[in-house]
């Protein structure tokens, strides 16, 4: 007879491949217990587990769906770049420059534990406010945790967009700091050497395996951060 353990890890590769799409009602555990051949305890274990870390909301009468988030709010909103210049009234457009699947960095490596010999989907792409670059995303891709990435070309969608609006992820690290371009970044972002940029670094979990880390650049004298804060007693 399956573990709780087994079928908590059949349960959340169904929702890393797709197969469990964000926001669908996912199977009763009455139905689980007879697909897996155990108890409906050892499945409600299981999907208590998935709940736990955020992946999938649980609701008396109306079941268990897998969460969905557009944006995700923790400390720090994840938002679509896109839709963000556009509710700015902003003209927006993207630019992949390079996709590839490599052996990624000492950096990499570290960011994300994965080894010196593990390929991972590193993708340079380039969004663009009123014709303006606005943000150039260095995004490295875990096809270990997120195999179906290989299929996405990022042609005609971004890493960011397609991701927020694919993969679900249960915690994540940002780091933002100002600091200088490196030759690439100033190329693409069209700057002049003097001119600093404004540093997002962020990397993302889905239970313990890494997601995706990134390091979005843009230009400082055009770019602001904003977040809201929606607790009542704060003034």
């Amino acid at each position: 007879m399956r573990s709780y353990k087994d079928i908590h890890n059949i349960l959340l590769d169904r929702i890393k491949s797709g197969e469990w799409k964000q926001g669908a009602l996912v199977s009763s555990e009455a139905d689980l217990a007879r697909e897996f051949g155990c108890t409906r305890v050892t499945v409600n274990r299981a999907m208590q587990a998935l709940a736990d870390a955020g992946l999938v909301e649980r609701k008396r009468k109306a079941g268990t769906r897998v969460v969905q988030r557009m944006t995700r709010n923790a400390q720090f909103q994840i938002a679509i770049v896109r839709h963000e210049i556009e509710q700015r009234g902003g003209h927006y457009k993207y630019l992949l420059i390079c996709r590839e699947e490599t052996k990624p960095p000492q950096k990499i490596q570290a960011e994300m534990s994965v080894s010196a010999d593990q390929s991972v989907l590193h993708v340079l792409c380039l969004h663009f406010a009123d014709g303006k670059p606005h943000q150039l995303e260095d995004r490295w891709i875990n096809i270990d945790t997120i195999s179906r990435a290989r299929a996405e070309p990022f042609d005609m969608i971004s890493p960011n967009e397609w991701l927020l609006q694919q993969i679900p992820y249960t915690n994540a690290e940002h780091v933002f700091r100002a600091a200088q371009p490196d030759d690439q970044e100033i190329e693409h972002l069209q700057l002049s050497r003097d001119e600093p940029v404004f540093v997002i670094e962020r990397t993302t979990w889905l239970s313990d395996q890494a997601v995706t880390h990134v390091r979005l650049v843009h230009p400082a004298n055009s770019f602001q951060l904003v977040t809201r804060d929606q607790h009542a007693d704060l003034l």
